[in-house]
């Protein structure tokens, strides 16, 4: 036999009103989850059964209820914190596409070593790679060039 709960939950909304947002939030995974989570709780299940048949712990589950309880189908939805600020800011990122416009044979190692002699900030390869295609800027390996060719080869 299941223990009751220490702290109860409030019916922000009705169950067909709850029903309605799980079927209109389909593509919504984690607020999904969620809600069915509250679902659980409004029919009667403890937090640790409801946290579990949602695939969560005991204590995602309180914080879940609490929030639900704080701030309603809103507290429901995923607060992300933003990330770490870009070592680039978008007025260098112009300065570089422009740069880069200048010339037309540039490497990834040569990119890498402008980008570190005129904005500080050291990349890898690979990243600078991101950042080029990013700004929307193809690149690939060119053609090798045979010093045996002539220059007018094309016209020929």
């Amino acid at each position: 036999m299941a223990r009751w709960d220490r702290i109860g939950i409030k019916h922000q909304m009705s169950v067909e009103e709850l029903d309605k947002r799980i079927k209109c939030l389909e593509k919504d995974v984690k607020v999904l989850n969620r809600l069915h989570f509250i679902r659980n709780r409004y029919l009667g299940d403890s937090v640790e059964l409801a946290a579990s048949k949602s695939g969560v712990t005991k204590r995602v589950g309180y914080i879940w209820q609490e929030r639900w309880n704080e701030e309603g189908y809103e507290g429901l939805m995923p607060k992300y914190g933003g990330g770490r600020p870009a070592k680039l800011t978008e007025k260098e990122k112009i300065n570089l596409k422009e740069l880069l416009s200048k010339k037309d044979d540039w490497t990834t190692k040569k990119i890498k070593k402008l980008i570190k002699d005129k904005f500080g900030p050291d990349f890898s390869e690979k990243h600078v790679r991101t950042i080029l295609r990013n700004l929307g800027l193809k690149f690939g390996k060119p053609y090798p060039k045979d010093y045996r060719r002539p220059f007018n080869a094309e016209n020929s």
